[in-house]
């Protein structure tokens, strides 16, 4: 008999994507408060196990070996029938089948996060036409062919990809993701990239107001909370529609690294990381938990700040080996969570770089904080019950934010 489980908001989403009307619960699984409140709201039922299954019908031996091998080749018979929008990729591709397509996405800085992002997306078939923009001759083109050529394999790409050097590319686009800019080198903090990525988040800010005067603006570019701010200002936007990717990677970060100490899968742990994405990143840790206990049933005093530290370090740790750039996955698949939440494939909070009005005692400045989001961008902002330190950490944060802002560009 394999060991309990704990059933949270990762559980119950993915019984969601499985198309799953219940959660079977076996002796010793734990639910966590938030885990059966999503399942109520999203209508699956937690019922204590074992449940009574009809038996498997009988099949031709050749039946069962054709079904088991179905996704892997389109030859076999009944794959002219197979929905457009299935994906080998599983869960995702498949949930997708309820969620929104963007009419248009547009990526701005097609180098590693970009281009995995276009990848990811276009593998999801998150929009009915990607735009790829860059400014290296060659690079969106190429990545755009590529797409292209992808569709003619079982691979779930789908959608028209064009791509370039021009801003003009931007027209009409109802999501843009803004990644372009300088990176870091060892030993360099994100905030000594402002003053350069500052000019580029203008000029791109100036072509999205112009052409793209609707869109959802999505910014992973250094620094990132300084730059989510460069953004909002430049573009005019209210402040629901332009985004920072930041504590969406900081709360992988930290989870991963509290699972790796704890010597659990990473799914037993919930984590969420606010702030700026950067050395004030703060980790909420009176709310975090590992299979719906205190990190203290777990983790030593020393090994929950060994696990901040590494959370806060992570991104740095890339650059130093990489030695040129810095990290391309775990961002790119960040992104790609905003991505899912703006076209309704996700539900929930999901931490992100914002404009504050009064929230956490916090006004006038872009902040990682937790939020619903929508079609047309920021829905709320979710304001978490916070220990005292934290909910300092997080005003002190803010406020080393708006001075960068205020005197970086």
């Amino acid at each position: 008999m394999g060991g309990a489980k704990v059933i949270g908001i990762e559980s119950v989403e993915d019984a969601r994507r499985r198309g799953r009307k219940t959660i079977e619960l076996r002796r010793g699984d734990i639910v966590t408060a938030l885990g059966a409140e999503s399942a109520e709201r999203l209508g699956i039922r937690l019922l204590r196990g074992p449940i009574e299954r009809a038996p498997a019908p009988e099949a031709p031996g050749h039946l069962v070996l054709q079904r088991a091998l179905w996704r892997r080749s389109a030859k076999w018979p009944g794959f002219e029938n197979r929905s457009q929008s299935e994906s080998p990729f599983g869960d995702a591709a498949r949930a997708s089948e309820s969620a929104r397509r963007f009419a248009k996405l547009a990526l701005v800085g097609i180098g590693g996060v970009g281009a995995n992002i276009a990848q990811v997306a276009a593998m999801r078939a998150m929009a009915h036409e990607m735009a790829l923009i860059d400014i290296t001759p060659g690079l969106a083109a190429s990545l755009a062919l590529d797409l292209e050529h992808a569709k003619g394999m079982d691979c779930g790409a789908a959608g028209s990809f064009v791509g370039g050097q021009s801003l003009d590319l931007l027209d009409g686009a109802d999501v843009v993701v803004m990644s372009a800019g300088r990176s870091r080198r060892p030993g360099m903090e994100r905030t000594e990239l402002a003053a350069v990525n500052a000019r580029i988040v203008r000029q791109v800010a100036a072509a999205i107001r112009t052409l793209a005067p609707q869109a959802v603006v999505i910014v992973i570019t250094n620094p990132l909370d300084e730059m989510t701010c460069e953004m909002l200002q430049a573009t005019g936007f209210e402040r629901g529609r332009v985004l920072g990717m930041a504590g969406t990677l900081d709360s992988a970060r930290l989870r991963q690294a509290l699972a790796q100490a704890a010597r659990v899968e990473t799914g037993d742990v919930e984590a969420i990381a606010l702030g700026s994405h950067g050395q004030e990143m703060i980790p909420i840790v009176s709310l975090a938990r590992i299979r719906g206990q205190n990190l203290e049933a777990f983790l030593s005093a020393a090994e929950i700040e060994s696990g901040i530290e590494k959370a806060v370090k992570g991104g740095g740790e890339i650059v130093a080996l990489k030695k040129t750039g810095s990290a391309t996955i775990a961002p790119a698949f960040a992104t790609i969570e905003i991505l899912d939440h703006l076209r309704g494939m996700r539900h929930g909070a999901v931490p992100v770089s914002v404009m504050l009005a009064g929230e956490y005692g916090i006004e006038g400045v872009t902040v990682g904080v937790p939020a619903h989001l929508g079609s047309d961008g920021l829905v709320e902002i979710v304001e978490l019950p916070l220990a005292d330190r934290e909910l300092e950490g997080l005003r002190a944060a803010a406020e080393a934010i708006r001075r960068r802002c205020e005197g970086g560009s």
